[in-house]
């Protein structure tokens, strides 16, 4: 069985960006706990804990800086419809819900300022840049901000060379330029606002505080995973990142865990494959507890640029492998 959907939610705005009514909702959550006899999520018997991976204005609102439309071109609305419907349909059975949050400021590697070429133009957003192209300097770590991280500006063009080969020797994507996005204090950073709304009304109706998980603010290493960054140590071993290990703790503590968010070729993919990591030099049968929302989440896709649609679905066949199940936001919680 499952718990109906709120006479308030409206698909129709979950690409749209608005102000939740959180006194409202708080009113609507307490009613709606007393007439489905929801109990505190600390009474369950069964946990079941939700990660929504990176469901923020930035990805997800069309017209923002980095939307995920997937091929469809609606994808990420497309999958908060559904995520908002899984977490109300399920309020009864989820206990937990974690949402991440991407979070950057302009001047980190994976922004155009970090870069320069010979004429000192930055390059324009999703170029790659490889390994060789740093090393023949057709792009050099832009010198002007060696004063703000306290290095020689040697030595930032040395990071960026060290960086770059580590990328390549983990069989990672390349760096990419992204677009200013997800920037700390910016609208972009906020979660959607339906999405938001879902997990206020939970929290509410199953006396469950959520949790927010802030990630990607480190300036000399992309974050696309949750759980740790792309590169952990600089060409000195100094600390670029560190992982975070309470995801592979929080896994040991519920019955099961669903994952969704954006993108699922990057930071959902990315988060996945880093817990899976921790699952197996732990214990293996963990795997078995992930669940992973396959219509709630969508690849980066630029047309006429990238598409990592391929990619994405490649990762997860190796999730399902590995003993993860790949479910839709439809399937019933047993």
């Amino acid at each position: 069985m499952t718990t109906p959907i709120p006479s308030f939610f409206d698909p129709a705005r979950v690409g749209d960006v608005w102000k939740v009514d959180y006194a409202a909702r708080a009113a609507d959550a307490r009613t709606y706990a007393l007439q489905h006899n929801l109990k505190p999520a600390s009474a369950a018997e069964t946990r079941i804990s939700l990660w929504v991976v990176d469901a923020q204005n930035t990805f997800c609102i069309p017209g923002y800086e980095l939307f995920v439309g997937g091929r469809s071109g609606h994808g990420a609305v497309e999958d908060n419809v559904r995520l908002c419907e899984f977490i109300y349909r399920n309020i009864d059975k989820l206990t937990h819900i974690t949402a991440t949050m991407d979070t950057h400021t302009a001047h980190q590697i994976f922004h155009p300022i970090f870069f320069v070429d010979a004429e000192g133009n930055h390059p324009a957003p999703y170029t790659d840049i490889h390994v060789d192209e740093l090393r023949a300097n057709k792009w050099t770590f832009n010198q002007s901000l060696a004063p703000h991280f306290g290095i020689a500006p040697e030595y930032g063009q040395q990071m960026m060379i060290h960086y770059a080969e580590e990328l390549q020797k983990k069989g990672k994507y390349a760096l990419t330029i992204w677009p200013y996005h997800a920037m700390l204090g910016g609208i972009g950073h906020a979660l959607v606002s339906a999405v938001d709304e879902a997990i206020f009304f939970h929290s509410i109706a199953r006396t469950s505080p959520p949790e927010y998980e802030i990630k990607g603010n480190k300036p000399f290493t992309e974050n696309y995973s949750v759980i740790g960054p792309e590169v952990l140590t600089g060409p000195i071993g100094e600390t670029l990142g560190e992982r975070n290990p309470k995801f592979i703790q929080h896994l040991h503590e519920v019955d099961r865990l669903y994952i969704a968010g954006q993108a699922k070729s990057h930071c959902v993919a990315w988060t996945i494959a880093d817990l899976l990591e921790d699952i197996r030099a732990v214990e293996p049968e963990l795997a078995k507890k992930v669940y992973l929302l396959d219509d709630c989440s969508s690849p980066v896709v630029v047309p006429g640029v990238v598409d990592h649609t391929e990619a994405a679905n490649e990762a997860y066949a190796k999730f399902a492998e590995a003993g993860m199940r790949i479910v839709k936001s439809t399937d019933e919680i047993e």
